[in-house]
């Protein structure tokens, strides 16, 4: 069973979450696309009506729009029900690591106004401890060398046995990725989180940076894609 079967079952199970009238938060990376295609499908069949979505990413935006799911702006949802969204790693407390597609800040700005938060991943995401992927910490440009050098103290200090701290690059290698809201990215490998929580407080303590990929206490829900379905995980 291929990892992209895997997401297909876990982002068509999310469907059972979403009601008609709905006001909903779009997240970003292959398997929320998979979702949205999903979405579309369904608003054409007729089973889902008067949805509006909310993107986290101009790639969302673009696949929301192909897929026919009407979007608003995020100024206007006075109220966004639920969130669906990716993951790169969640652990068994439902932590999370987010950012690897480059859109964590509006992520997390979208998540955390959610009423619900339910996160679609296939079973490779699932770990016991959180570090294994890079950590992405979204920066401002400005100072970024200092900030980098802060990010490494606070991620060792926070019990990091290591801090590999890289700028990402685009895909040329040669300019720095830039997010949509104009922002860089520095990708922290520490092979391991042993206090996320402790993490996170450090990294939010940082003039220059904007926000962390670590989403703590947001998702209520985790969908796990299998090879012969879907697995719903509550807390």
């Amino acid at each position: 069973m291929s990892a992209s079967a895997m997401k297909t079952h876990a982002a068509e199970a999310a469907l059972d979450y979403v009601e008609s009238g709905m006001t909903l938060g779009l997240g970003s990376g292959s398997t929320a696309e998979i979702f949205i295609a999903r979405l579309g499908e369904a608003l054409k069949a007729g089973n889902l009506t008067s949805l509006r979505g909310v993107p986290t990413s101009e790639m969302t935006a673009r696949a929301a729009k192909a897929a026919g799911v009407p979007l608003i702006p995020v100024d206007q949802a006075v109220r966004i029900d639920l969130t669906v969204d990716g993951a790169d790693e969640v652990d068994g407390r439902f932590r999370l690591i987010k950012g690897g597609g480059g859109c964590l800040l509006r992520e997390k700005i979208i998540a955390h106004a959610s009423d619900r938060m339910v996160v679609v991943i296939d079973e490779t995401k699932l770990v016991e401890t959180l570090g294994a992927f890079p950590l992405p910490v979204e920066v401002d440009p400005f100072g970024f060398t200092i900030t980098a050098k802060k990010v490494f103290d606070a991620l060792r200090a926070s019990g990091a046995p290591r801090c590999d701290v890289a700028l990402r690059r685009r895909g040329d290698g040669l300019e720095p990725f830039v997010t949509d809201g104009g922002h860089y990215i520095l990708d922290c490998a520490c092979d391991e989180l042993p206090d996320p929580e402790a993490a996170a407080r450090r990294l939010a303590a940082i003039p220059g940076v904007v926000e962390h990929g670590l989403f703590i206490g947001l998702a209520r829900t985790v969908i796990v894609g299998e090879e012969d379905g879907a697995q719903v995980l509550e807390i």
